[in-house]
């Protein structure tokens, strides 16, 4: 790492090489492949469900967890690959780069979370034994990394995108098998394990990263028409597969049945609530693609710490309600002050659509908790609030909160320091938001060199330029 220290002598647009990625790249994606093939080798073997030595004449393959498991897996699959990859394309010069950086990204972050996670959940006499469920919880944490790239878009290398994903799924596993095993929480739809895990992580991050000359926007921080069907198509890509999002991992039965029901409900009334008020806000009484393409989707985070409680349907209904809105004013408000005033360059708006719902869905489920009674649930009060009792249960949950804000928040900023390293090949800031820096581009890709960089406003995380 010697190289990662010294200076950088700027040169000429033409005779730059420092973000060149000929070398370093695969380098370090060799190296990795090397680690997983050794560690694989080493350690990974089937569960029961796909180990052949298991089954007998007696076994009904019916019976296998696979017919369980995959379908969530498939939706989830969905989500991570399809719909992030189209949200993060709504850069007119970087759409490119949104995808296929989302692509590598969560290609080597499932396969480093099996083994990482499987170490602390699936470890037995020697081995993880992996099934689809290895997997679907993989795509969990990959889902984190994630959600906290969308931070830093457009602003970082492939290369310095992989070593996030090599240092967070550590952070997140431990601080994973930590809550759950020590503190052990309800949460269902990963609330805190996920969302606000992400989030704060993500600031973190941005926040070692910060780039003053951006805070005024950049000239290729925009969309375009189809940058924009794109990235709403990423949006529809999340919003119909969440439902499944949310009950993966809930108990079968009739508390996976009411995940459905209350994320399907939260999602309906927080995108109703978004088209309200981004006609509302906006100056000409027109609806804003920038509100459509995230708000929408708060309804899916706030119902998750209470998502399989039996918090009645018109909760989930206010639920979405009360994420949008205070999605919404995130978005307008919240946004431009942590750049201006904390050093926080929040590009998607994290804070808003995972941290500002994740509190407010922690505070439901734990009100949800304190509610909680024999008469509501009936006997499977008792398995649904298995570690403890329901008052007690909620002085745990605000401590897993501020636990895993603290450990996210810490493994950020730890993180963003070994991602500013000189051999990171990050990007200048002239060359922020830009496919042509690492990928070659089609002859009729538009360079946007002819764009006036002049009257730059911002509008949640798009920048608009005047016609």
């Amino acid at each position: 790492l010697g190289g990662c220290f010294q200076s950088i002598v700027p040169l000429p647009a033409n005779m730059r090489t420092s973000t060149s990625l000929k070398v370093r790249l695969p380098v370090l994606i060799f190296a990795l492949q090397i680690v997983m093939l050794v560690l694989y080798s080493l350690f990974v073997t089937y569960d029961d469900n796909a180990n052949a030595k298991m089954q007998n004449n007696e076994t009904n393959p019916m019976e296998n967890s696979m017919y369980r498991d995959y379908p969530y897996f498939a939706d989830v699959q969905v989500m991570i690959f399809v719909g992030f990859g189209c949200l993060l394309a709504f850069y007119r010069f970087y759409g490119f780069s949104g995808i296929v950086f989302t692509f590598l990204t969560a290609a080597f972050s499932i396969q480093w979370a099996i083994l990482i996670q499987g170490f602390f959940q699936f470890y037995d006499n020697g081995k993880i034994h992996i099934g689809i469920i290895n997997l679907l919880n993989a795509e969990f944490a990959c889902a984190v990394v994630l959600i906290s790239y969308c931070a830093v878009l457009g602003k970082t290398s492939p290369v310095q995108l992989l070593v996030m994903s090599l240092l967070e799924i550590p952070f997140f596993a431990v601080t994973e098998w930590a809550v759950l095993k020590y503190i052990r929480i309800n949460d269902a739809g990963g609330t805190i394990l996920i969302h606000l895990f992400a989030c704060y992580f993500g600031l973190g991050v941005t926040f070692v990263l910060y780039r003053p000359s951006l805070n005024n926007g950049h000239v290729k921080e925009m969309t375009s028409y189809n940058s924009d069907i794109l990235c709403v198509l990423g949006t529809l890509f999340l919003w119909v597969f969440w439902p499944s999002f949310n009950s993966a991992l809930t108990i079968k039965g009739d508390d996976q049945h009411r995940a459905i029901l209350h994320t399907f409900i939260g999602l309906c009334s927080s995108t109703m609530t978004a088209f309200a008020l981004t006609a509302m806000f906006n100056k000409r009484g027109k609806l804003t693609m920038a509100d459509i393409q995230n708000v929408t989707l708060a309804g899916g985070v706030t119902v998750g710490a209470s998502v399989d409680m039996m918090i009645s349907p018109v909760a989930a209904y206010a639920l979405g309600i009360m994420g949008c809105t205070a999605c919404f004013f995130g978005y307008k408000y919240l946004t431009p002050f942590m750049a201006r005033r904390l050093r926080i360059q929040d590009q998607c708006g994290i804070h808003n659509l995972h941290g500002l719902t994740g509190l407010i869905s922690s505070m439901a489920g734990i009100c949800a908790i304190l509610l909680a009674t024999e008469e509501i649930y009936g006997p499977s009060m008792y398995q649904i609030f298995s570690h403890r009792a329901p008052p007690e249960q909620a002085l745990f949950q605000f401590a897993a909160i501020f636990a895993t804000i603290a450990a996210s928040a810490v493994g950020g900023l730890l993180t963003g320091w070994v991602m500013s390293l000189k051999c990171m090949a990050a990007p200048s800031d002239e060359d922020c938001f830009d496919d042509e820096l690492f990928l070659d581009v089609p002859s009729d890709f538009d360079t946007g060199k002819s764009i006036i960089p002049m009257n730059i406003t911002k509008d949640h995380h798009h920048i608009h330029y005047p016609m």
